[in-house]
């Protein structure tokens, strides 16, 4: 098997700013082709979030879409699978390079697509350059085990390909999760279909480019765009042995039950309800400075930003520090917008609740973002929210934007039990400066992923990224060597080529 010499057919993203420009619509990739959809007729627009405006459309793709990419993928998977796992590895070298070479090109894109502003976009994409480049190092990592377990007689571990895999991905990060799934699912031999969300499908447009255009062969990466009709399909369809997903709970728990129910190997990833703990020997700063970028980095739209603050004890000083800092943040200049005009009017319902609840609103982000959305965006500003109580939705529920709900607790045990009372496990940290007392924190709390000092605290590569409970449905991670070994599947293998003299029980 080899790769043919491919002729780019999307054209490179023009744009070098936030003013608005259009795209181009987004169609399936299948055996290493565009096509349209096989029966469906249905169009959606994708929206500048920014503006309010179309960018692009995308066709919706149904089942009949799902088994055309599956039957192009096992019939490249039978080769693909052949080739030295350093030849694999060698495609992603190659596709590391091309995204270095069109890394402004490939944040324009995710920015107008998605509403990230433009430094937040260019940092997604660098980190899924940074989950290729782990890629690139499997052939080292994933060498096969052997051990002379007898005089004579060897046990031997290999890590074989499973065939057809899939993914479905979010629309929070439209470039770097499906790259949480891509590197070691290719690298391990498979075949991929991606589904992606059908409201930003448009960087992986050009992802599936510089995927060809790195060397991989036609047929061994498809992507069909659709909605839900699309996602039941790859649940249900029986070539494909395993499925990633990464959205809320609510759906992660539904794909992982469908998926598993047709006997199929899943890993979904759901929502959180991330809490942070502060305590006043925390350093102001660094404490202040870390919260905002928590709770207002993507515009409070990734499954690891900060969401429900419990102060310790005496932290007026710290969250006053919090509200200066985050007054300062410009909208639309250092905060995006949300995805959609009902992600912006969800928000704005939990912050009336709680207003209405007895709260105090004392950094209000629905004034603070009222003149941008004049222009037609889907703004929110950034929003605190001091003197809720653990009973209040937006103490429990995720609300997924730049909204912090402030909890004042007595000490550690009242704070480590509501974050425990969570059904979430996603992530949780702790600022201060003790490391024994941190130590104490991290060791009781519900929670995969944990950070010191550090309210975002996405392991990186080569540590694998998941949580627990009501966030993660299956077994490991996501990322990772637990990425890689979902991926794939073990061959154990056990020879005796010489007679021995002497006898024990293997012999």
């Amino acid at each position: 098997m080899t790769a043919t010499p491919f002729a780019p057919a999307i054209k490179p993203f023009s744009a070098s700013s936030d003013d608005f420009v259009t795209y181009t619509t987004a169609r399936h990739w299948i055996g290493g082709h565009w096509r349209d959809p096989i029966s469906n007729t249905a169009v959606q627009d994708v929206i500048n979030p920014r503006f309010g405006k179309v960018i692009a459309q995308v066709k919706m793709g149904a089942a009949d879409d799902v088994d055309a990419a599956v039957q192009a993928g096992a019939a490249a998977a039978r080769d693909w699978g052949q080739w030295p796992i350093r030849d694999r590895a060698h495609v992603l070298y190659r596709l590391r390079e091309l995204m270095l070479k069109n890394l402004d090109e490939l944040a324009w894109l995710l920015s107008h697509e998605n509403g990230k502003v433009f430094g937040e976009a260019k940092a997604e994409v660098e980190k899924g350059i940074e989950c290729v480049e782990y890629g690139c190092s499997l052939p080292n990592l994933a060498a096969g085990n052997q051990l002379e377990v007898s005089r004579g007689v060897a046990c031997e571990l290999a890590y074989v390909p499973l065939g057809v895999v899939a993914g479905v991905t979010p629309f929070n990060f439209p470039m770097m999760v499906p790259l949480w799934m891509l590197p070691q699912a290719l690298v391990g031999g498979n075949s991929f279909v991606l589904k992606p969300s059908e409201r930003v499908p448009l960087s992986t447009l050009r992802l599936a480019e510089l995927l060809a255009q790195a060397g991989l062969p036609a047929g061994v990466f498809n992507m069909v765009q659709g909605g839900r009709e699309v996602v039941e399909a790859l649940c249900d369809h029986p070539d494909i042995k395993a499925l990633g997903f990464v959205g809320s709970t609510k759906v992660a728990k539904a794909v992982y039950g469908r998926a598993s129910a047709n006997g199929m190997r899943a890993l979904c990833l759901g929502g959180a309800k991330n809490h942070l703990i502060v305590v006043p020997d925390a350093d102001l700063q660094v404490t202040a400075e870390n919260i905002v970028a928590s709770f207002t980095g993507c515009a409070g739209q990734r499954c690891m930003a900060a969401s429900v603050l419990l102060a310790v004890g005496d932290v007026d000083h710290i969250l006053a520090a919090v509200r200066d800092r985050a007054a300062k943040i410009t909208v639309g200049k250092d905060l995006g917008p949300v995805t959609t005009a009902a992600a912006r009017e969800r928000i704005n319902r939990y912050i009336d609740q709680a207003e209405k609840a007895g709260a105090k609103v004392t950094l209000d982000g629905r004034t603070s973002g009222a003149g941008a959305n004049d222009a037609g965006g889907y703004w929110v500003g950034p929003t605190i929210i001091e003197g809720v109580t653990p009973e209040m939705a937006a103490a429990r529920e995720e609300i997924f934007g730049p909204v912090l709900s402030v909890i004042r607790v007595p000490n550690l045990d009242k704070a480590i039990e509501i974050e425990n009372a969570s059904p979430y496990g996603n992530a949780s940290s702790i600022y201060t400066s003790s490391g024994d007392l941190a130590r104490r924190v991290i060791d009781r709390v519900e929670a995969g992923m944990c950070g010191v000092n550090i309210g975002v605290p996405v392991p990186r590569e080569p540590f694998g990224f998941g949580g627990w409970n009501d966030s993660c449905f299956g077994h490991g991670n996501i990322t990772g060597w637990d990425g890689y070994r979902f991926w794939t599947r073990q061959r154990k293998l056990t020879s005796k080529w010489a007679l021995q003299r002497d006898q024990n029980w293997m012999s």
